[in-house]
């Protein structure tokens, strides 16, 4: 059986999508505002413009070149990183050149659903490996379930970035590998070597280059590099997940791509959206759309 959901991500203590709208997100990282660009805010904000004035930085869209690269306005008062409490898990929050921050909040409803399925396998002997693993939120999240963890990146940055995060969460001494490498790459060593993985998460990237530059393109590359993760799975897996972030793509093609699992294994296929759910106000609840996903799970 295949189904289509919509995961929210509600305010918390430390994050809120406090307006959206007109090709742009207001948000609360702690006690700090941040605006930026969000095409899929195709809508009127609810906020005045003197409210999104307050902000303490924003994302200076004239200054994006062709790589994507831009820069923040910030106040003086913001910090170069600074820590908030998310989804039982603690992360650095740091403005970047590409307008991201270090979290996405939307995936918080994909690191229960993956929290809970090694919990309930009822053994400590779960091995989970993530590919294009950026800052770490579903890698610490596993590991501080109970399971051991590769964490795969290309960036630098983003690796260290990950390792200080599971630092912050007290998850410093957990079981989780630190590699810096491409994806393929690496899955085509781990296929040699015989190691097998109970749970697989990837978040390819529309375009990409790993650490020796390689270039990634999700059209020529996906396909194959999901073919090869398949053989990578345990004789029990527990569940194999894919995002999307990337522009013209649908959950219903990522599903595509699992559905050798159902044929292989059994279980269930959901797909869908990644959303955030914005502050209320005058009791209207709008939904911001973030990404997709499609996941398979044994039960």
């Amino acid at each position: 059986m295949n189904s289509s959901v919509i995961l929210t991500t509600k305010p918390s203590a430390d994050y809120e999508l406090l307006d959206s709208g007109e090709g742009e997100k207001l948000e609360r990282f702690g006690k700090i505002t941040l605006s930026r660009p969000d095409p899929q805010a195709l809508w009127r904000k609810k906020l005045t413009p003197a409210d999104w004035k307050k902000a303490d930085g924003n994302f200076d869209t004239n200054s994006v070149t062709k790589n994507e690269r831009g820069d923040w306005k910030l106040k003086p008062s913001v910090p170069d990183r600074w820590e908030i409490s998310f989804a039982d898990l603690k992360f650095y929050i740091k403005p970047t050149a590409f307008k991201h921050v270090g979290i996405f909040p939307e995936q918080a409803p994909n690191w229960d659903w993956m929290r809970s399925k090694i919990k309930e396998s009822g053994t400590s002997d779960i091995e989970v490996l993530n590919l294009f693993a950026y800052t770490g939120g579903a890698s610490i999240a596993c590991a501080q379930a109970g399971a051991k963890v590769v964490h795969v990146d290309g960036s630098k940055v983003a690796l260290s970035w990950a390792r200080d995060n599971a630092e912050l969460s007290g998850l410093k001494d957990k079981p989780i590998r630190w590699i810096l490498d491409d994806a393929r790459a690496f899955v085509k060593r781990e296929i040699k070597r015989g190691r097998k993985y109970h749970g697989i998460i990837m978040d390819p990237p529309a375009f990409g280059h790993g650490p020796e530059n390689e270039v990634w393109k999700i059209e020529e590359d996906l396909l194959k590099l999901v073919e090869e993760c398949v053989t990578l799975l345990a004789d029990k897996p527990l569940f194999f997940l894919i995002n999307g972030y990337s522009a013209g793509y649908s959950a219903s093609a990522y599903r595509n791509n699992l559905l050798a699992l159902v044929d292989k294994f059994g279980g269930n296929i959901e797909i869908g959206e990644l959303t955030l759910e914005e502050k209320k106000l005058n009791n209207e609840i709008r939904l911001l759309p973030c990404g997709i996903f499609a996941r398979w799970a044994t039960k």
